[in-house]
């Protein structure tokens, strides 16, 4: 059986992450039409995470809250990362649900808890039961409750690592991710493209891999290597690819060469 495909739509490229709260609509948009074309013709089963982008990671920051909670006054950032969050990706699902992607939303903050940082456990059972009738499960980056720091934020690369190590005991595997950013995969010194990356080419990449640009909480395009090098070791491989180019997402999914850079499973 065809395993399942993660998408990861990137913060940076579905708003603006230079300004406060400014989505991308008409990126969104085509995006989830390209998902929902792809999705009909697919033996396998999708799964859509987003990041935040200038939503949730404006809150988060004016807050502190990626280091968890210190003191009294960081409580009011909570309630409102989690909104600006949520707000995004009410944006999301509905260009999905216009698509006819049939999205079915899972909420970080109602389902997950981290331990320092780091997701640990996760309520999966309604995402499996929404693959299982057809359905599209779309997750993104959130503030979840957290055992060690009280609270946390919990980035969608995080969020997919842990979908990577409890799906496969259901019988669920992940077969590819494909990581949706603004750039044609990863770049060099010299602004070319980087084909593959591996963890023994791993080093010479990480020098050209600069800041995430505007405001992120979570590391932006290093965190997004490592976690697709860590999940190469489990088998999976990560294509990096631009989003912003009209119609290469939807090709990918076909299966048809892109521009990007490869992170191919170990």
């Amino acid at each position: 059986m065809p395993g399942l495909t993660l998408i990861k739509l990137g913060g940076s490229l579905i708003t603006d992450k230079t300004r406060a709260e400014s989505p991308r609509r008409e990126v969104v948009e085509r995006l989830a039409g390209e998902i929902a074309r792809a999705a009909s013709g697919l033996a396998g089963r999708l799964i859509v995470g987003h990041g935040s982008g200038s939503f949730g990671h404006v809150a988060a920051r004016r807050f502190g809250l990626a280091q968890g909670l210190r003191t009294a006054d960081q409580l009011p950032g909570v309630p409102l990362t989690q909104e600006r969050a949520a707000a995004l990706h009410r944006i999301v699902t509905g260009a999905l649900a216009a698509a006819g992607a049939l999205p079915f939303s899972i909420a970080p903050s109602s389902c997950l808890v981290s331990e320092a940082g780091v997701p640990t456990a996760l309520a999966d059972e309604p995402l499996r039961l929404a693959l299982a009738r057809g359905l599209l499960p779309v997750v993104y980056g959130d503030v979840v409750t957290d055992r060690a720091w009280g609270i946390s934020i919990c980035s969608t690369e995080r969020l997919f690592t842990l979908l990577a190590h409890r799906l496969p005991e259901s019988g669920l595997a992940i077969d590819r991710i494909l990581w949706l950013g603004e750039t044609d995969g990863v770049w060099d010194d010299a602004g070319r493209t980087i084909p593959r990356i591996t963890a023994d080419t791993f080093a010479a990449a990480e020098r050209s891999i600069g800041a995430p640009a505007g405001v992120d909480v979570t590391g932006g395009m290093l965190h997004r290597v490592e976690t697709a090098l860590a999940l190469a070791r489990r088998g999976i491989t990560s294509v990096i690819l631009n989003g912003l180019h009209p119609g290469a997402l939807e090709r990918t999914l076909r299966g048809e060469p892109v521009p990007g850079t490869e992170v191919p499973a170990a």
